[in-house]
């Protein structure tokens, strides 16, 4: 029996973990290196635990990332994201973690891929995210040569705390379609199998995302876990891959679900009950409930809320503009800020601030059968 052996990082990014590694150590050829990242992880696994390798059997943390030095002239490294199915033989390269950004600054920093850092004091590590086209700009502290991944700022979904991690999302819509709302509406009426028609707002902001009233699928929006039964789930299922034809990123719902199984992201929304929020999201990834929330779903929600005439802009009571939005998630709360300018439908998103924690867990070499 014949092995491959290279190195890898496990870090975490806000809410997610994956591995990661630079791209010179990975096969160029994209069937080979697709296959080493899913036996890395465990992947395919019919038993959904991916024992055989570094997956948990759970979507946040069945990823890798991939940093190389940049294409683009005004930025220090290249960022590629791939979600790895827990039980395909597939490797979804669609859209951006936007947790695990948090993480790629670290990584670079510490592979030595950012030249001209400071050995103390504040840093921007400029960021080509790949599988989208756009620019990131993540906001750390040196100290001693090192990243600054220690200290005691909280995000909820993390048990830990660590030093905050400002992550710049410029001109973030988009990136999937080409377009803020695919389909040039802030709202449309989609029609699921089973003839039920619904609300929907679409739009492509970090990640192309679907929103949809709770309500429409008899849930009241609290949900954690594992509380969704198989037919909600399907129709939910549904409802994403008839927005993502209708946003065109696909011809057909079956194509969809095949070959998308990350992007576009689906959440439904529900009124706050919480005085300090604007109001409640849920998020699926890869088919099951987020524990909190993912990042780039983030992006969407904050890029929606603050045009009039969208779903999550109706459940904040109307546009939440001009200030940051704060919503409640699966696990607590998170808060951004969008920087929007235009009108009548001519919008333009310069960029969604958010503030992560992430750290390195675990640098070493991976063994991976041929």
């Amino acid at each position: 029996m014949s092995y491959r052996s290279l190195p890898v990082t496990l870090l975490r990014g806000g809410t997610s973990k994956g591995l990661f590694f630079r791209m010179d150590a990975l096969p160029t050829d994209t069937p080979a290196r697709e296959r080493l990242l899913l036996r890395a992880l465990g992947s395919p696994d019919p038993y959904g635990k991916q024992i055989d390798g570094l997956g948990t059997g759970i979507s946040t943390t069945s990823k890798a990332v991939l940093i190389g030095p940049s294409s683009q002239p005004d930025c220090d490294i290249d960022y590629l994201f791939g979600h790895v199915s827990i039980t395909d033989a597939l490797v979804d390269w669609s859209g951006n973690c936007g947790n695990l950004s948090a993480a790629v600054p670290l990584f670079a920093l510490q592979q030595g891929m950012v030249a001209g850092v400071a050995a103390d004091g504040p840093v921007s590590v400029r960021i080509w995210q790949a599988n989208i086209g756009k620019r990131i700009i993540a906001e750390l502290h040196m100290q001693h040569g090192e990243p600054v991944w220690w200290g005691d700022y909280r995000i909820d979904g993390v048990a830990f705390p660590g030093a905050p991690i400002r992550l710049r999302f410029l001109d973030p819509a988009g990136g999937a379609s080409g377009r803020l709302f695919p389909s040039g509406q802030a709202c449309d009426l989609l029609t699921l199998p089973d003839g039920q028609q619904l609300a929907a707002t679409l739009i492509d902001a970090g990640n192309p995302t679907v929103f949809v009233r709770a309500a429409d699928f008899g849930l009241d929006g609290e949900e954690r876990g594992d509380e969704l039964d198989a037919d909600t789930l399907q129709r939910l299922e549904w409802a994403r891959c008839a927005g993502a034809v209708r946003m065109g990123l696909g011809s057909d719902p079956r194509q969809i679900s095949r070959e998308r199984p990350a992007t576009p992201k689906i959440s439904f929304l529900s009124p706050t009950r919480s005085a300090d929020c604007a109001l409640t999201a849920r998020i699926l990834s890869m088919g099951r409930l987020h524990h909190a929330y993912t990042g780039t779903g983030a992006i969407a929600l904050a890029a929606a809320a603050a045009i009039d005439g969208t779903l999550v802009a109706e459940l904040c009571g109307g546009s939440w503009r001009d200030k940051p939005l704060c919503f409640a998630h699966a696990s607590g709360s998170q808060t951004l800020s969008t920087v929007l300018s235009g009108e009548d439908g001519r919008w333009h998103i310069a960029e969604v601030v958010m503030t992560r924690t992430a750290r390195p867990l675990l640098s070493g070499t991976l063994y991976v059968p041929d």
